[in-house]
C-alpha cells in the first residue's frame, strides 16, 4: 500500500519508523516531514493544508491511503475535501471529518458535547468578555483553569494560583493572545487529581483501546513553568488498573462513540483522551482528533500490532475483529527542546547526535542543510525514547542517551517519570 502520512513533527517520525516497518506499506510519503521522516521514507514539500496540493499528489503519485498526524488539517476539512472530490473519495483518509475534529477545535464544542452525552468533565463556563469572565471566576476557588476555545499549538491552557492574575490572563486572551482561537474563552474548574492519556481508534462503530501514557507539559522540572507541547511520556501507568480502565470505557470512551454515532458525525480514526483520575473516577480534561505528542513516542514502540492491519480494519468497518497486542515493557521519552522554549527559540544550531543502541532518536523541529548537517529547527528537537522492564530503568535509559545528543542552548526535564515512581 502506498501511504501518504501528513505531519512534520516527533508524532509523525513515529508514525513515519513504524510505517517503515510494516509489510504492508509498499511506499511512504511524508508531507512535509523532518530529517528523521526522510530516513523512513521520501519527504515531500507540501503543506498539511494544502489540500488541492496534496490532492494532486495523491493523484499522481497513486496513493492508497492518507494518515493525518496533527490537529489543524483535520479541523479544517481535509476530510471532508476528499470525500467531496468524486475521484478522491476513493483513497480513505484516517482520521475523523471536520465536524468531528471539533472535539479538539473548539473547547466549547466538546464541552457542550460531554454535557449531551452525560460525560464527567469539570463543571464550565464560555466566555466572549472579561465582565462574564470575571463574574464566573468569583465563583470559583483557585487554582483557576483559562482554555483556548480554538488551537494553539498545545499551549492555550493556563492555570493561574491568584484571581487578579487569572483575570489579567483573561484580559490577554480576549485580546488577542492566541489570535483567533482565545477569541473565545472556557473557563473550567480546577480538577485535582493525576492526569493521565488514553487512546482510541475507531471504526465509527466500535473502538479498540491502544496503550495508555502520560505525559508532562510544564517545561520546568516538578511540573513547573508554563505549559508546552509536552517535554516527556511514560507508558504503561500504573495506576490505570483493570477497575480505571472498566469506568473510562463505560462512563467515557463508550458514550463518546455513541454520542457521536446519534449525531451522526462518521468518526474513523483516533481519539485521544486527556483524563484527570480524581479518587478512582476518570474526567475529560480534553479530547483531540488525532494522536498525542509526545504519547506517540511511547505508545507506538509498545504498539505490536502493524498500523496498516489497524486502518485497513477501520476503513472496513472490521475492527471489531482486531486484538490490540502490547509489549510488556516501559517506554519513556524524553523531549529536547531549544533554548527559550516554549517562548521564542533558537533555530539553526548544529546537532551533535551520538547514537545510542537499543534507543529511538524521534525527530521534531530538525532539518539538514545542503551539506548534510542535522540543524535544529523547531521548540521542541528530538524525542528520546528507550524500552525498559519498567518505568524507572527506560527513563534511566533515555537520559543517558539524552546526555549525548548535543546543541547549543539544549533543554530537557530530568524527573520525567519520578512522580510514578
Amino acid at each position: 500500500m502506498r501511504i501518504l502520512l501528513i505531519g512534520s513533527g516527533g508524532r509523525e517520525h513515529a508514525f513515519a519508523w513504524k510505517l517503515a516497518q510494516d509489510p504492508g506499506c509498499s511506499a511512504l510519503f511524508i508531507a512535509p516531514g523532518n530529517a528523521g521522516t526522510a530516513e523512513c521514507g521520501v519527504n515531500v514539500p507540501l503543506l498539511p493544508t494544502d489540500f488541492a496540493a496534496i490532492g494532486d499528489f495523491v493523484l499522481r503519485e497513486g496513493i492508497e491511503m492518507v494518515v493525518v498526524g496533527p490537529e489543524e488539517p483535520l479541523v479544517c476539512g481535509i476530510v471532508d475535501y476528499f470525500q467531496a472530490d468524486a475521484v478522491l473519495s476513493r483513497v480513505p483518509v484516517i482520521g475523523p471529518p471536520k465536524a468531528g475534529a471539533q472535539l479538539e477545535g473548539s473547547k466549547a464544542f466538546a464541552k457542550q458535547f460531554m454535557e449531551r452525552w452525560g460525560i464527567p468533565t469539570a463543571p464550565y463556563r464560555e466566555v466572549c468578555s472579561v465582565e462574564e469572565g470575571e463574574a464566573f471566576l468569583r465563583a470559583l476557588l483557585p487554582p483557576y483553569v483559562l482554555k483556548a476555545d480554538g488551537l494553539a499549538a498545545g499551549k492555550g491552557v493556563l492555570i493561574l494560583e491568584e484571581y487578579e492574575a487569572a483575570v489579567q490572563a483573561l484580559h490577554r486572551m480576549l485580546s488577542g493572545q492566541f489570535g483567533e482561537a482565545s477569541r473565545r474563552v472556557v473557563i473550567e474548574q480546577f480538577l485535582r487529581g493525576i492526569e493521565f492519556s488514553v487512546f482510541v481508534l475507531t471504526d465509527g462503530q466500535t473502538y479498540r483501546v491502544l496503550p495508555e501514557a502520560k505525559d508532562y507539559k510544564r517545561v520546568g522540572e516538578g511540573d513547573t513553568g508554563p505549559n508546552t507541547g509536552g517535554m516527556g511520556a511514560v507508558s504503561p501507568v500504573p495506576f490505570f488498573d483493570t477497575e480505571l480502565r472498566r469506568r473510562v470505557e463505560e462512563r467515557i470512551i463508550r458514550p463518546t462513540i455513541e454520542g457521536l454515532q446519534e449525531e451522526g458525525i462518521p468518526y474513523k480514526g483516533f481519539i485521544f483522551l486527556g483524563l484527570m483520575n480524581v479518587g478512582g473516577d476518570p474526567y475529560v480534561i480534553e479530547y483531540n482528533c488525532r494522536m498525542g505528542d509526545p504519547e506517540t513516542e511511547v505508545v507506538f514502540p509498545r504498539l505490536q500490532n502493524h498500523l496498516t492491519e489497524l486502518f485497513n480494519a477501520v476503513v472496513k468497518g472490521r475492527l471489531s475483529e482486531v486484538t490490540i497486542e502490547t509489549l510488556p515493557e516501559a517506554a519513556a521519552t524524553i523531549v529536547l527542546t531549544a533554548s527559550g522554549y516554549p517562548g521564542n527559540y533558537r533555530k539553526g544550531d548544529k546537532i551533535d547526535l551520538k547514537p545510542q543502541a537499543d534507543c529511538l532518536y524521534l525527530h521534531a523541529g530538525t532539518r539538514r542543510d545542503a551539506d548534510g548537517q542535522l540543524l535544529t529547527h523547531g521548540g521542541r528537537v528530538l524525542a528520546v525514547t528507550s524500552l525498559g522492564t519498567d518505568i524507572a530503568s527506560a527513563v534511566e535509559q533515555s537520559l543517558r542517551a539524552a546526555e549525548e545528543v548535543r546543541f547549543e542552548g539544549r533543554y530537557y526535564r530530568r524527573d520525567i517519570g519520578r512522580d510514578l515512581l
